[in-house]
């Protein structure tokens, strides 16, 4: 499907939302640029980043209400978080986060927060048992895509990037993926507002995805469209996991033999010092990739983090990589990596979220949180704490304290040290 008949289906959607993107500047008479821009943003260390999902519940059929989200705005304020990234705008979470940090700029002038707006993008028959990763569900897309444009023009103070679709290339991603070319049809759709004048000009787009669908991992990623795509965006947003490849692909994770007579710190120093050089190392194959087109692009790390707790592959009967021993070194390494490299980080991600994997409640997917639902800060954030930072905050009735009461010792009678790298070998 070419540019044009998208383009002719998007018209015709908007005209039932009955609400345009230049209908709704007209009604909002704020201006379309401000000074802040999204290239003075991203990069720059004094704009810490995150990855933003403030669900209190095992479902998000229970929304969070502003007022929530403002608790939780003030909370990540208090931190130098400066920069959200959602996820989609189907639901009403986006819109009002965005409405959460509208009314706290408004109640205090020194507040400032930013949003990189994700707009979600499926396949057609997406998660159902016959998904057609050749075709996309248009009519969902569209409508998805309008509701970002219609947000983007509603707020451009506030939201900086549009990021067009979560992981919607990664092959593994086996319920929904699509091919780059329509990933590229949206962003190009996009900057088409964006020279006409029906998107703020300084409103960056992109696409936020696995690295390998960036062209850092296998061949088969490299296609016509992926180049095209690469050119079309404003920055690449990259995700890494070296957690999860603990599992899918450990060689880097086991401790060498020489390793196994050091004290247990060292042992665990060793193995995270490791994933970073992981994480590092898909960076770099990606920005490789893209150098070899002959293209100069900014590339931000979109996503990455680590669990503090599974059940499954990762905890004490898997890799042993989960606990918040291990989650709290993993985050100094990439604030201090990707600050000093100019590089902007949407660490995943702020609190928990038991809703991710709401059968298992041990399941990974429900602990990647710095904070716990009920407020409690991991101890990635105990000096925080210890500084004052959270002081006179909370989250619902409980206010800003250390998990384990700031008790290490008790932290790490729960810390397993890495398996041996002959062992992982052997399970291969």
């Amino acid at each position: 499907m070419n540019t044009t008949k998208l383009i002719a289906i998007l018209f015709s959607l908007t005209l039932c939302f009955s609400c345009n993107p230049k209908e709704a500047q007209e009604e909002n008479p704020s201006p379309i640029t401000s000074p802040i821009l999204a290239k003075d943003i991203l990069g720059n260390p004094e704009y810490l980043a995150i990855s933003y999902g403030g669900y209190r519940q095992n479902s998000r059929d229970v929304q969070p209400t502003v007022a929530q989200l403002k608790e939780d705005m003030k909370i990540l304020f208090a931190m130098g978080i400066k920069v959200l990234r959602t996820y989609n705008v189907e639901l009403p979470h986006a819109s009002n986060v965005v409405a959460a940090i509208d009314e706290l700029k408004k109640e205090d002038p020194s507040f400032e927060m930013y949003v990189m707006l994700g707009a979600w993008i499926d396949c057609k028959g997406a998660f159902t048992d016959n998904p057609d990763h050749n075709e996309e569900d248009v009519e969902a897309n569209a409508a998805e895509i309008q509701r970002a444009v219609e947000l983007a023009n509603r707020y451009p103070d506030i939201i900086k990037v549009i990021a067009v679709g979560n992981e919607a290339m990664v092959k593994w991603a086996a319920s929904y993926f699509v091919q780059p070319g329509v990933i590229l049809r949206w962003v190009n759709y996009l900057q088409e507002l964006k020279q006409a004048g029906d998107l703020p000009a300084d409103l960056w787009i992109t696409s936020s995805d696995n690295f390998a669908s960036w062209g850092g991992g296998g061949e088969e990623y490299h296609v016509e469209d992926l180049t095209a795509l690469i050119k079309a965006v404003d920055f690449v947003s990259l995700h890494t996991y070296p957690m999860h490849d603990t599992h899918y692909n450990p060689d880097f994770w086991g401790n060498a033999p020489e390793e196994e007579s050091k004290p247990d710190s060292a042992r665990i120093a060793a193995a995270m010092d490791r994933a970073l050089a992981y994480a590092q190392t898909q960076y770099q194959n990606t920005a490789d990739y893209i150098k070899s087109l002959g293209v100069d692009k900014p590339i931000h790390i979109g996503e990455t983090g680590w669990a503090s707790f599974s059940n499954g592959h990762y905890g004490t009967e898997g890799s042993k990589a989960t606990d918040e021993y291990k989650e709290g070194i993993y985050y100094h390494l990439l604030r201090e990596w990707t600050n000093k490299e100019g590089i902007s980080c949407f660490y995943f991600e702020a609190f928990d979220e038991n809703w991710k994997d709401a059968g298992n409640p041990g399941g990974s997917e429900n602990y990647f949180g710095l904070f716990t639902i009920d407020g409690k800060a991991k101890y990635a954030l105990w000096d925080l704490v210890d500084q004052g930072v959270f002081e006179g905050l909370g989250r619902g009735d409980q206010s800003i304290t250390k998990t384990y009461n700031g008790e290490l010792s008790a932290l790490l009678k729960e810390v397993a040290n890495p398996p041996m790298k002959e062992s992982l070998t052997a399970q291969q």
